[in-house]
C-alpha cells in the first residue's frame, strides 16, 4: 500500500506525458499465446520465488519449473509459426540484439538479487531495521535515476560497447567488495560502494539496450523492446531465487547442531551468526559473477557509436 500513491502518480503522468515514437496498428490477440504465455512464465517465476521459502528439491519448486519451461517452450515454437505473435522471437536472429539482451538479463540478475540480499544482510547480521535498510540503498536508487538521462549523452560520445566494458567493469569490481563483509563493516562503507554500483549498472541497462534496438530494422523494434522487457524480468527473478537459495543452503550447511545452543547458548549464538556471514558472502561471490559473466560478453558488443 505504501507504494500505491507513487505508482498513482506514474500513471497519471505517464499518460499525459509518454507520446507514440513508432507508428502503431492493431492485430488480432493470438489467445492461445496468451493463455500459454501466463501459464509459462508464471510457473517460472512462482517457481523461482518459492526457492527461497522451499528448496530446488521441493515440488512445489522443481514442477512449477518443470510446467513453465513445457509451456514456454509451446508458446515459443506457436509464436513462430503464427503471423502475428505475442512475443516476436525472431528478433534473436540479430545477433547484436541477442547479445545485448544477454547482457541487460545478466546486469539484471545481478542488481535484483543484490538489491534484496544486501538489506537481508543488514537486518540479519546488523540488527538495522527496514527504515535503516531503505535508507542504506537510497542513495544508489537516487544516483541510478540522475544518471538514466545522463547516460544518454554519454552514449553518444563513448557508444554502447564502450559503455557497457566499463559499466560491467564497475559492476563486477565494486560486487566484489561486498565479498569480504563482516558484522563490523561501516554503513558508510556500504553506501559508497552501492552507489557506484549502482552508477555501474546505470552505463549497462539503457546504452546496451539502445544498441541491441539500434541493430533491429525498424519494423521489429517495437517487438525486440517487448521482448527484451520480458526476458530481464524473467532472468532477475532467476538470479534473485539463485542468490536466495545460495545463502539459504550455505548458512543451513554451517550452522552449529541443536546439541550446541543447550549446552553453550554464546557460542551457539556466535557460530550462527558467522554461518550467516558466510552465506552472505557466498551469495556476493554469485552475484559478483553474473557481472563477471557480463563484463566478457560486453567485449563482444558491437558499438554503433563512434567515440568523439
Amino acid at each position: 500500500m505504501s507504494i500505491m500513491p507513487i505508482s498513482v502518480l506514474v500513471l497519471i503522468l505517464g499518460y499525459f506525458t509518454l507520446r507514440k515514437v513508432l507508428p502503431t496498428e492493431k492485430a488480432p490477440i493470438d489467445w492461445s499465446s496468451v493463455l500459454m504465455s501466463i501459464i509459462g512464465f508464471g510457473s517460472m517465476l512462482f517457481g523461482f520465488s518459492s526457492v527461497g521459502n522451499y528448496s530446488w528439491t521441493d515440488p512445489i519448486v522443481y514442477v512449477t519449473l518443470i510446467i513453465g519451461v513445457i509451456f514456454v517452450a509451446f508458446f515459443v515454437w506457436r509464436s513462430l509459426k503464427i503471423n502475428n505473435p505475442l512475443l516476436e522471437f525472431k528478433v534473436f536472429k540479430h545477433s547484436d540484439y541477442t547479445l545485448s539482451v544477454i547482457l541487460v538479463a545478466v546486469a539484471f540478475m545481478s542488481m535484483n538479487g543484490f538489491t534484496l540480499i544486501l538489506p537481508l544482510y543488514l537486518q540479519t547480521i546488523r540488527g538495522e531495521s527496514p527504515l535503516v535498510s531503505g535508507l542504506t540503498l537510497l542513495p544508489g536508487a537516487i544516483v541510478i535515476g540522475l544518471m538514466n538521462p545522463v547516460t544518454g549523452r554519454i552514449f553518444d560520445r563513448m557508444g554502447g560497447r564502450n559503455m557497457a566494458i566499463t559499466g560491467m567493469f564497475l559492476l563486477t569490481a565494486t560486487t566484489a567488495t561486498f565479498i569480504p563483509v563482516t558484522d563490523e563493516t561501516p554503513i558508510s562503507y556500504l553506501v559508497v560502494f552501492y552507489m557506484v554500483r549502482m552508477f555501474g549498472i546505470s552505463m549497462v541497462t539503457m546504452p546496451t539496450t539502445t544498441t541491441g534496438i539500434n541493430a533491429l530494422p525498424l519494423n521489429l523494434i517495437g517487438s525486440g523492446t517487448v521482448v527484451n522487457n520480458t526476458i530481464r524480468q524473467v532472468f532477475a527473478s532467476m538470479g534473485t531465487a539463485i542468490l536466495v537459495s545460495v545463502m539459504s543452503n550455505i548458512t543451513l550447511n554451517n550452522s552449529p547442531a541443536q546439541t550446541v545452543m543447550s549446552q553453550t547458548p554464546v557460542l551457539f549464538k556466535k557460530l550462527s551468526l558467522q554461518a550467516n556471514i558466510v552465506g552472505f558472502r557466498y551469495a556476493f561471490v554469485i552475484s559478483t559473477s553474473f557481472a563477471l559473466v557480463g563484463f566478457i560478453l560486453s567485449f563482444f558488443l558491437k558499438s554503433d557509436k563512434e567515440a568523439l
